[in-house]
């Protein structure tokens, strides 16, 4: 019998665990028996119900079961015969349930993980198209299919998606703030008369992602943001998004600089604004974005030679970065100048192969035919 303590929403791996018997891989491995719940491997269990795992020491049983997982609020008691769940103050027994599960890891798995793959590789169709073939839907499957309508600009379906996401596990602070965006997008995209509403749900999902895990912070990053731009009047302001760079900064000190600088560039106060940038680079200076931080910030007061060396400095750490070749080309079409320059880091970035965190292709596109256009 094995114990698995979890703790849920930190999906960062530690490490990767392997035993003689087994080596981990995305894939299920066929288990003993249909009931023999402990061949699962813990990668998929993570994939195909969205549970993030950390990996701790390593249990050398046959299987080489991890001997501790992680996740809030659930304790879960596994062996080849019964399942016990307890989860607040109820108590779940079913050796039903272990067939079950087992069956949406073989039917959920190996799907969910060739979808997460197509849509690292920004194929988003085709990461659609296998998603919309996983007969049984869950939390995962549904979160993975906002995200690709969301990297599509299909807004409406993918707030659809991810609300069925957050409805089959309220408690998961990653699919409340896709949630968040998706609303956020449908308000920078609605009609004057239904984006107050859209805007005010962004509100909600993004203090509610903050709420369910205070360390994430992609959703205070994003709740900071809201604050900054959004009226007092759909919930933002500046004392809260005072408050919030300061819950940024316990989480990560550049970032946190980041908030400051960009709070003190909305109050006019440039210089603070600056030294804020500066400390950010001095706390990650192997940071590329740091520099491009800086960089967009000098080209804004007209600094170009300025902005120039901070890209310099940038190009040097990390000189085939796609986001630091896309922000290049970005601030010379704005600032109209090094027109030439900027056409071909736009060939090179579209040559690249692109992650779903950097800008999206069909914006280089655009930019592309803009310059071209000149």
């Amino acid at each position: 019998m094995f114990f698995f303590p979890f703790e849920h929403h930190h999906a960062t791996w530690r490490e990767c665990a392997a035993s003689p018997a087994r080596t981990w891989s995305g894939t299920v491995p066929v288990p003993a028996y249909p009931w023999d719940f402990t061949a699962v491997c813990p990668v998929a269990w993570e994939r195909a119900f969205g549970w993030p795992v950390e990996i701790g020491n390593v249990n050398h049983a046959p299987l080489g079961i991890p001997s501790h997982l992680k996740l809030d609020r659930h304790r879960i008691h596994l062996c080849s015969w019964n399942l016990e769940m307890r989860h607040n103050n109820g108590l779940l027994r079913n050796a039903g349930l272990i067939l079950g599960l087992t069956s949406v890891l073989w039917a959920a798995g190996p799907d969910l993980e060739q979808a997460r793959k197509l849509y690292n590789l920004t194929d988003f169709d085709q990461s659609l198209k296998v998603l919309h073939a996983i007969p049984d839907k869950n939390g995962p499957v549904y979160e993975l299919m906002g995200r690709n309508y969301y990297m599509q600009g299909e807004y409406k379906k993918a707030s659809e998606a991810l609300e069925k996401a957050v409805a089959a596990e309220p408690d998961n602070s990653q699919y409340a703030l896709w949630l968040a965006r998706a609303h956020g997008r449908r308000a920078e995209t609605s009609s004057p008369f239904t984006a107050p509403g859209q805007a005010s749900k962004a509100r909600q999902y993004f203090e509610k992602a903050a709420q369910l895990n205070p360390r994430n912070l992609e959703a205070l990053t994003d709740l900071f943001e809201y604050y900054l731009e959004a009226p007092g009047f759909l919930g933002g302001g500046l004392d809260k998004a005072q408050a919030t760079a300061q819950q940024i900064a316990a989480v990560d000190p550049g970032e946190g600089h980041w908030s400051l600088a960009k709070l003190a560039e909305k109050r006019k106060q440039y210089g603070s604004a600056e030294e804020q940038l500066r400390r950010a680079i001095e706390v990650s200076p192997r940071q590329v974005g740091r520099l491009i931080d800086l960089a967009r910030f000098l080209a804004k007061q007209g600094r170009l030679q300025e902005a120039d060396q901070s890209f310099a400095k940038a190009d040097q750490i990390a000189p085939n970065s796609p986001k630091l070749i896309y922000a290049k080309a970005d601030l010379y079409i704005k600032d109209k100048r090094n027109l030439d320059v900027a056409k071909e880091l736009l060939k090179r970035y579209l040559s690249l192969t692109l992650s779903p965190e950097d800008p999206p292709r069909s914006q280089a596109e655009k930019l592309l035919r803009q310059v071209q256009g000149t």
